[in-house]
């Protein structure tokens, strides 16, 4: 399927790995110039090499912390500098947290709304001004199926991502008429480094007959017993969803949040 994205320029927060690092991977082999954001220099960089390498696409990346207050203008700015757009936005970053309301700090709520909820709504609100200007522009907001189906030992992960399905919902009223589509995806279990490092602990401590099994085996087990297709999904598959969603394609899709879950109605 060409996507019609040829050209284009695409941000990609949290893009140094797992579902970032496929989504940009997929933009590239799509044509689409990819600039991608994440705090961590080393890796970042690393993650640029690899790409530009088996993709033979036009990346860059911007080493920037996504909380702090001039990031989204930094990084606009980076894309538009480097590439001479933006036309395409993925919000990416964050990450999930275990604990329900008791267990959550003050600091674990102000470090998850401005990393997974403030950061994305800045960006949008730097990039449709640019986006408006060419008539056209894509959005898509990495959400949870927590957002949907609420598990309260995630609490904060699954407040903050039903505030993205609805901040998606609205924004999506709001650009319609300027050629702007703005969708999320509800993504569920997918085997990339962010669920092993903070979801398998949690797992680990409810779970305690799983002890002897290995951190592979542990994701496989839960997921078919959660997950009707019987697995974990994968990161190329969340990226595919993305890029689809970001692209000419799709032109009628906008204010939804696209259910990738397996099937699974509940978040593990």
């Amino acid at each position: 399927m060409n996507l019609g994205i040829e050209g284009r320029v695409a941000v990609v927060t949290g893009g140094s790995a797992g579902i970032g690092e496929a989504v940009a991977q997929e933009l590239l082999e799509n044509g689409a110039c990819v600039l991608i954001a994440a705090r961590d220099a080393g890796r970042l960089r690393a993650t640029e090499e690899t790409l530009a390498a088996r993709t033979g696409g036009r990346i860059s990346s911007i080493a920037v912390d996504v909380a702090d207050a001039d990031a989204a203008a930094r990084i606009a700015d980076a894309a538009v500098s480097r590439f001479g757009s933006l036309d395409i936005l993925v919000n990416n970053a964050g990450r999930a947290h275990a604990g329900g309301l008791m267990s959550a700090t003050e600091a674990d709520w102000e470090e998850m709304t401005s990393v997974k909820l403030t950061s994305m709504r800045r960006l949008c609100k730097v990039a449709i001004p640019i986006m408006g200007r060419r008539g056209w522009g894509r959005i898509v907001n990495m959400s949870s199926i927590g957002g949907i189906y609420p598990n309260p030992k995630l609490l904060v992960s699954h407040v903050l991502s039903a505030a993205i399905c609805n901040l998606t919902k609205s924004l999506a009223l709001e650009v319609a008429g300027m050629g702007i589509l703005v969708n999320a995806i509800g993504i569920g279990a997918v085997a990339t480094d962010n669920w092993a490092n903070n979801m398998l602990p949690a797992v680990r401590r409810g779970r305690p007959e799983l002890a002897a099994l290995s951190d592979h085996d542990v994701l496989a087990k839960v997921s078919a017993e959660l997950t009707p297709v019987g697995r974990p999904g994968s990161a190329r598959e969340i990226a595919a969803i993305a890029a689809f969603l970001a692209s000419d394609r799709n032109g009628f899709v906008t204010g939804d949040t696209i259910e990738a879950s397996g099937g699974s109605d509940r978040f593990m």
